[in-house]
């Protein structure tokens, strides 16, 4: 299994404020990191219903939760700040107007640990979902799952917790995508507040 940083250095950003903080509100106990996308052409996948999806590109800002006691990574990336899309013609009414996401992509993992920099790394376990504020729903990599279980990378019951973590991403935070792109904003301003309060970039190999 993968391990990947939090701090996106493997999608070649440059020059981007990270910053990692545990959080504990009553809407939310857990690591959340904030990347602030400062360069970058656009990139975009498509979908079903929303069409095209930006990704990556200047503006744009991702938060990264990690719920505690749950083996996940909820990214979601957010246009940038008061603005959406506006090809997206069936996007729908706004939940925040300063806070409009593009699409979430929560990857399912075996752990989170921590490099010599104190940045979360979490180990990918290959399966993934992802949504839009559209209604997009898709369970993503499960090929890769399967592949790893057949050649015995997972055992049956890394395997089935994998799984098992799907069914509680999808019935969690895609049942009511609104509700969720609200619990997001929450958290987001907590952020961003504490940001605002004189939170530190998180200091990491690439800016040291």
């Amino acid at each position: 299994m993968k391990h990947k940083r939090l701090n996106r250095d493997g999608w070649g950003f440059q020059h981007y404020p990270y910053y990692q903080m545990r959080i504990d509100d009553e809407i939310f106990h857990g690591l959340a990191c904030l990347i602030r996308l400062t360069d970058g052409e656009a990139n975009y996948w498509e979908t079903p219903k929303a069409g095209r999806i930006q990704v990556t590109g200047a503006g744009m800002t991702w938060l990264s939760l990690i719920p505690d006691h749950t083996s996940r990574v909820i990214t979601v990336k957010y246009f940038p700040d008061g603005t959406h899309d506006a090809e997206r013609k069936h996007y729908p009414a706004p939940v925040s107007e300063t806070y409009q996401p593009s699409i979430w992509y929560v990857d399912i993992t075996e752990g989170i640990e921590y490099d010599e920099y104190g940045i979360a790394v979490y180990i990918d376990k290959y399966l993934d979902v992802i949504f839009t504020p559209e209604g997009d729903v898709k369970i993503d990599d499960r090929d890769e799952l399967e592949e790893a279980y057949r050649s015995g990378e997972l055992s049956d019951e890394q395997y089935h917790a994998a799984l098992e973590e799907a069914d509680h991403i999808l019935r969690e935070l895609c049942s009511d995508i609104s509700k969720t792109t609200a619990w997001c904003a929450q958290i987001r301003q907590i952020v961003e507040d504490r940001i605002a309060d004189g939170e530190s970039v998180k200091k990491c190999r690439e800016t040291l």
